[in-house]
């Protein structure tokens, strides 16, 4: 059953929305939505992340990119839940990150919160401020850009 504005969004309609699955899915849940305005999700960083038997062995951190992937997620579900109908036959690309900052490392025991907002969509084209906290404190931030694109025509289906 569809979420409605401002409610939490569980994981099997996380499902529906994203093309996404372990150990790539970075959105474990959705707390808040506002439809074409902002979302906040949650990513529970657990030691079992296999990115963490590399990075870094005896020092673990998550990697600054998959703290932006989980960003971009968390505004694909934003996009896909803000459109008009399903997806369909489209898919939501990442195709720009900038002002990225990142502000102290993330590690094993944390709970990312992953807030998009201020979206602003022109045609397919889409833009975002993307922020993530622990505990309330600013981990990372950047403005995201994608598009939502015809999965065939990107040659993924």
């Amino acid at each position: 059953m569809p979420a409605n504005p401002g409610d939490a969004i569980a994981i099997t309609e996380i499902f529906a929305l994203l093309p996404h699955r372990y150990p790539f899915l970075l959105v474990d849940r959705v707390t808040a939505f506002v439809p074409g305005e902002s979302i906040t999700a949650i990513k529970n960083v657990t030691i079992n992340e296999p990115f963490f038997q590399g990075h870094f062995p005896g020092a673990p951190v998550m990697p600054g990119m998959l703290i932006l992937e989980a960003l971009a997620q968390a505004g694909g579900v934003l996009v896909s839940k803000s459109l008009e109908g399903p997806l369909g036959d489209r898919i939501f690309m990442f195709t720009g990150v900038e002002r990225a900052k990142f502000r102290r490392p993330v590690v094993p025991g944390d709970q990312l919160t992953l807030r998009c907002f201020d979206l602003k969509r022109r045609m397919t084209l889409c833009r975002m401020r993307a922020e993530a906290s622990v505990e309330g404190v600013l981990v990372a931030e950047a403005e995201l850009s994608a598009a939502v694109v015809d999965k065939k025509a990107a040659g993924l289906g």
